[in-house]
Formats: structure tokens, C-alpha cells, sequence
């Protein structure tokens, strides 16, 4: 029997050069003509979860602890452990490595298949982002990285700010609920169509992150 596939919920108006199959999905590694940057890169076939308890502050997710405060986030060997609110938590593999099974501890929920995941990467980043929402994604009071929650291009997302690296440019992901997906990557990608805006693949995403100090 061929393997059955999943399908991420956005479709990039480019040609891949590469791909691989992780976990079911086609991952896309490297698209033609990806240029210079900036970069929106699909990442729906990496691992979310949602956590929630009235304790969460007791929990430690990965063996990371959630971060006290909502907004507050950490980042370590690929993963990212958001703070939501007094009793919610995100939790986002941005990594390489196969999908982790979901804990069966109480609180836990795959939100892989019901959102879509995007990042936005590259010089004149928050140019495109200022288009899109009144969320203050280039604020430099907040420690990287640091989660935002609201309207972006009109729906509802949770939003990660990753960088805000002068020299290489800005690097943020996020989330919206996955019927948006394809009309979001459509109006990222318009608003920033005078800035060169590329779709890329994974490997772009993976180099990227991986040269950042946050």
C-alpha cells in the first residue's frame, strides 16, 4: 500500500528543488530562486502542542519549565515553550529531528493538523509585519524571544518573536487555524512583494535560526 501523506495547509507559489518525506509529511528543503531575502517558509509539518492547567507553573513540559509570565518564552534544542496566559502554554518543536510522541500527561494537545505555521525571516521582516497587524513585533523592551497574541492580517494568531539581529534581519513564526492558512501565506506574501519577499524551504529556516544569538 503507498504511504498515505498528510498535507500542509499552505501551498507556496514556487517550484521545490528538494524534498523529503518526515513523519508523512513532503517537506519542502529548498525552493527554486529563493534570493537574497526576505523569506516566508512553510512549517506546518513541525510539531505543536497546547498545554493547559490551573498549575502550569508546576509543570515542565520537555523538562523545560514554562516561563512565569504570559509572554514570555524559551527556546532550547529546538524547541520553544510559550507562556499563553495564567493556565495555557505553547509548545513548538522547530527542530529537525521526528515528531515526538504527545505526553500522555493530562493537559496536553496536538495542534499540529489544526493550525498552520509560518515563518517570516530576513532583512525588512518587520517592514512587511507593520503592513499586516498593530502587534509591536519590533519591540525592544521585551527579551528574546517573546510571544504576541492577536490580529495579524486579520486573524486571530500566536505570534514568536525569534530575532531582531541588525545585520541579518528578523526572524518571527506563527500560527493561525488552519482554513486561514492559504490565504495568510497569499497576503504575506503580497504585502511583501516590494521587498523581494521569496518563499523558502525548510533548510533556509534551519540555517537561519541556527546563526542567530537568541
Amino acid at each position: 500500500m503507498d504511504e498515505l501523506l498528510r498535507q500542509s495547509p499552505i501551498q507556496l507559489p514556487s517550484k521545490a528543488s528538494a524534498t523529503e518525506i518526515r513523519n508523512h509529511w513532503v517537506v519542502v528543503k529548498t525552493y527554486d530562486g529563493e534570493g537574497a531575502g526576505p523569506w516566508l517558509v512553510d512549517l506546518s509539518h513541525k510539531c505543536r502542542w497546547d498545554l493547559q492547567d490551573g498549575r502550569l507553573d508546576e509543570r515542565t513540559p520537555t523538562g523545560m519549565a514554562v516561563p512565569a509570565a504570559a509572554g514570555q518564552c524559551r527556546l532550547e534544542n529546538g524547541i520553544l515553550v510559550s507562556r499563553m496566559n495564567r493556565v495555557q502554554a505553547a509548545i513548538w518543536h522547530l527542530g529537525d529531528a521526528e515528531t515526538p510522541e504527545l505526553p500522555t500527561d493530562p493537559g496536553y494537545t496536538d495542534v499540529s493538523e489544526a493550525t498552520a505555521f509560518l515563518a517570516l525571516l530576513g532583512p525588512m521582516v518587520f517592514t512587511i509585519v507593520e503592513k499586516l497587524t498593530d502587534l509591536d513585533c519590533a519591540d525592544r523592551n521585551w527579551p528574546l524571544p517573546y510571544l504576541l497574541q492577536g490580529p495579524f492580517s486579520r486573524v486571530a494568531c500566536k505570534l514568536v518573536v525569534l530575532s531582531r539581529d541588525s545585520d541579518r534581519g528578523g526572524a518571527l513564526v506563527f500560527t493561525c487555524a488552519r482554513g486561514y492558512g492559504r490565504d495568510m501565506a497569499r497576503a504575506v506574501l503580497t504585502a511583501g512583494e516590494e521587498v523581494g519577499l521569496r518563499p523558502a524551504g525548510e533548510k533556509r529556516f534551519t540555517s537561519f535560526i541556527s546563526s542567530l544569538r537568541i
